[in-house]
C-alpha cells in the first residue's frame, strides 16, 4: 500500500475495540452475539467519526443557574448505509446520533470481476447540505466504497467519512486513490485479500453473519 497522509486512515486501537473485534472474528460467535458486537463496535467507531463536528454556543437553565453550553451546529448528519451489511453498523450509529438522516445505497459485488454493481439508491433530498458518514462493515477491494462515494459526490455531498469494522490494504489504497479527501476510520487493518476478494484473516461474510443467511 502506498503511503497515505497522516489523517487519511485512522485505525482505532482502543482496548474495547480490539476485544470486541476478536470476539466478532471468532467463527463460534452466534448470529445474535455477532449483531450485538457490531452494534457496540459501531458506537465506538462512531465516536471517532463524529469527533470533528462543529459546535455553537447555546444558553440553557440548569436546576441551579443560567449557563452557556454547546450544541451541534448546522444541518444534522446523514448516515449512508451500503446495503445490506451496512445496516448492521447503521443501527449503532443511530443510537449515537438518533436525529441523523439516513440514506441507503444498494450494491453487490460481481463474483467474477469483483466490481460493484448498483441496484438501489435513496438519499435525503438535502443530502448535499449535510456531512455524510458512509458505513459498511468491510473495506475489501474498495470497489463498493468508491462506487457509493462516487454517487454521493455526484449529487454534491461533502465532506465524507467512511467507517468500517475491518479494512484490507488493497481497499484502503483503492479508496484513497479515488477519493483522497475521504477519511477512513476502521477497527483493524488486516493482512490482505485472498483470490476471492475476502479479507484475511477477516471475519467471513459480514452480511451472512449478521442476518444468518449462511
Amino acid at each position: 500500500m502506498t503511503d497515505l497522509p497522516a489523517d487519511a486512515l485512522l485505525v482505532v486501537t482502543h482496548p474495547l475495540v480490539r476485544h470486541k473485534l476478536t470476539r466478532l472474528r471468532d467463527r463460534a460467535t452466534s448470529t445474535a452475539d455477532f449483531r450485538r458486537l457490531v452494534r457496540e463496535l459501531s458506537l465506538l467507531l462512531g465516536y471517532e467519526a463524529t469527533r470533528g463536528l462543529k459546535l455553537e454556543p447555546v444558553t440553557i437553565e440548569t436546576p441551579l443557574e443560567t449557563m452557556e453550553g454547546e450544541q451541534l451546529s448546522g444541518k444534522k448528519l446523514c448516515f449512508v448505509s451500503i446495503l445490506r451489511a451496512g445496516n448492521g453498523i447503521l443501527d449503532g450509529m443511530l443510537d449515537l446520533v438518533p436525529s441523523a438522516r439516513v440514506g441507503h445505497i444498494g450494491l453487490f459485488r460481481d463474483p467474477k470481476t469483483l466490481e460493484a454493481v448498483e441496484y438501489y439508491m435513496k438519499l435525503p433530498d438535502d443530502v448535499a447540505e449535510r456531512q455524510c458518514i458512509v458505513v459498511d462493515p468491510m473495506l475489501a477491494t474498495g470497489h463498493s466504497a468508491v462506487a457509493a462515494i462516487d454517487r454521493l459526490k455526484h449529487v454534491g455531498c461533502g465532506p465524507i467519512v467512511f467507517v468500517c469494522l475491518l479494512a484490507a490494504p488493497e481497499g484502503v489504497a483503492c479508496l484513497s486513490a479515488a477519493h483522497p479527501d475521504v477519511r477512513i476510520i476502521t477497527g483493524a487493518l488486516d493482512r490482505g485479500l485472498d483470490d476471492h476478494g475476502y479479507i484475511r484473516p477477516g471475519l467471513g461474510d459480514a452480511g451472512d453473519r449478521l442476518f444468518g443467511t449462511k
